[in-house]
């Protein structure tokens, strides 16, 4: 399982994708989350909702108020074109930072030394 600490800089990431497909609520983006990294990482609640209110501060995101359950309304959020903008370059940053780390953790060649 994934730790916090190594998805921090992405959730805004994997939060904007999940918009790009349709508007969507809290408890439905933490659960498609979850199944589509196939249980190796969870967002919990207040990580989830902090990111909400700091993309819709960048302008990222707006909200608006959707169906009543359970007596009161429910928050959707969709993702602005600024939004999509920063999804593309956080895509592209991904890129980067993958070769960069990649070059670091390829498995141990054996070439017959011990160092």
């Amino acid at each position: 399982m994934l730790g916090s600490d190594v998805m921090r800089g992405y959730n805004d990431t994997l939060i904007l994708c999940l918009l790009m497909e349709g508007d969507s609520y809290g408890y439905e983006i933490s659960k498609e989350i979850e199944k589509r990294a196939q249980g190796q990482y969870s967002i919990k609640e207040t990580t989830l909702y902090s990111a909400f209110g700091r993309l819709e501060k960048q302008g990222y995101v707006a909200s608006y108020q959707g169906d009543e359950t359970q007596g009161r309304p429910r928050t959707y959020y969709t993702v602005t074109g600024a939004g999509r903008q920063f999804y593309r370059e956080k895509c592209a940053e991904w890129q980067v930072l993958k070769r960069v780390v990649d070059a670091f953790t390829r498995e141990e060649q054996s070439d017959g030394t011990n160092s």
